[in-house]
């Protein structure tokens, strides 16, 4: 992989900023999976309708927040709001409601890890260009596989040992280490960018989604594999429900259902990544996520079992983390600023949230139907094939604008 001088420091800084982010949220995901199937699999559809109302209040708060401050000033500040929440959550947890706080929690961190990991792309997006992400975004991405490594390392040795409720002190030390890696990229002889307002309006966003056939498209990307993904978690719930009663023993799958997303990613991430981007183009790589799905949702609706929902869920999470998730960061370097951090969250937090909660309830009609398993994953193939062809025209829309240099004011 082709890192030149003067790019060095800023993608080391960039690599442990996602290293940093990423273990933080994977320590955080087997408690909140966990919390989820304690707190009812029946109930899970109702978490994420309420996860993108809590969406709808946020990305307009956001917006406005982009607009009135410079990177250097938002970035840390989104980062040391959330670790103050894990903190308050951890007391929450030890002398609260459990079921009450479950809920709350489950519905925090999925807005927490699309925030947090949104902000990191669209500062990535801001400062590499198209042809340094084709490069880089494979390495920098293995960053967060590396933490997306250790979170669950970290989870699988000791949450038997201290309880779910303390690993979350854990990852706010990991979260506020984050912000130290940002700050060095921002500020250090390696700052790769200015550092400007944005300006704007806080729906401005929206509005260029609607008015893009580009962004929109990819929209339409984000909620197809969306609508897959949660069809895929919904059916991983109630198989893992029914093979423990244990709260350990449930932890410790989607724990390691982690740890080898994170093996797997992490080779291919620094072996391969880079290279097949630029050899295969931004469609290509896009197109793997809807290919895996397409075929695993023919094999899971055959066998609907443990071992087929925990291969499925790691093949799927590493095509996504490995090869799509750093080609849909590339489709963004091709945009103007304004669209990298307010379109981009657009997408990234409403879009997927709201595919998130209307198919959340789509699976729970489907099931109160009679719909089994096998029908309910015949249902998502045609998603999963559209998406692919889409992937493929994504891919060739960005290389035209790949062509034309991208006005960042």
């Amino acid at each position: 992989m082709r890192v030149s001088a003067g790019e060095r420091r800023a993608v080391a800084w960039s690599f442990a900023w996602f290293f940093c982010l990423l273990s933080s949220y994977y320590i955080l995901r087997p408690v909140r999976d966990e919390m989820g199937v304690a707190g009812g699999v029946r109930n899970l559809p109702w978490l994420f309708a309420a996860t993108f109302l809590v969406m709808l209040v946020a990305v307009p708060a956001f917006g406005a927040l982009v607009a009135r401050l410079s990177r250097r000033v938002f970035i840390p500040l989104v980062y040391h709001f959330f670790a103050l929440n894990i903190l308050a959550f951890w007391v929450a947890l030890r002398y609260g409601e459990p079921a009450l706080v479950a809920r709350v929690f489950f519905v925090w961190i999925s807005v927490f890890n699309l925030f947090a990991v949104s902000v990191f792309w669209s500062f990535m997006a801001d400062v590499f260009s198209s042809a340094q992400g084709k490069r880089l975004f494979g390495l920098i991405a293995a960053g967060g596989s590396a933490g997306a490594l250790l979170g669950p390392l970290v989870t699988v040795a000791i949450v038997g040992l201290v309880g779910p409720a303390n690993m979350l002190v854990v990852a706010a030390v990991l979260l506020e280490a984050a912000v130290l890696c940002a700050q060095r990229l921002e500020f250090g002889e390696g700052k790769p960018g200015r550092d400007e307002r944005v300006g704007g309006s806080w729906i401005a966003g929206l509005v260029m989604v609607l008015r893009s056939p580009y962004l929109a498209g990819i929209a339409l990307w984000v909620f197809g594999l969306s609508i897959a993904g949660t069809f895929l978690y919904l059916q991983q719930a109630e198989i893992v429900s029914h093979a423990s009663a244990d709260p350990a023993v449930r932890t410790r799958i989607f724990a390691t259902i982690d740890l080898t997303v994170g093996i797997l990613t992490i080779l291919v991430q620094f072996l391969a990544t880079g290279r097949l981007i630029e050899r295969h183009g931004v469609g290509r790589a896009a197109a793997l996520l809807p290919l895996v799905f397409a075929v695993g949702f023919v094999v899971l609706a055959a066998w609907p079992v443990l071992a087929v929902v925990v291969t499925f869920q790691a093949l799927q999470r590493t095509a996504n983390f490995a090869m799509s998730n750093p080609a849909l960061q590339l489709l963004y370097t091709v945009l103007p600023r304004e669209e990298k951090y307010k379109a981009k969250n657009a997408i990234d937090l409403l879009v997927f949230r709201g595919s998130d909660a209307l198919s959340a309830s789509m699976f729970s009609g489907l099931r109160s139907l009679g719909l089994d398993a096998m029908g309910t994953s015949l249902l998502v193939v045609p998603v999963a094939i559209a998406c692919l062809f889409l992937s493929l025209a994504l891919g060739r829309g960005q290389e035209r604008r790949a062509e034309t240099p991208v006005n960042h004011s």
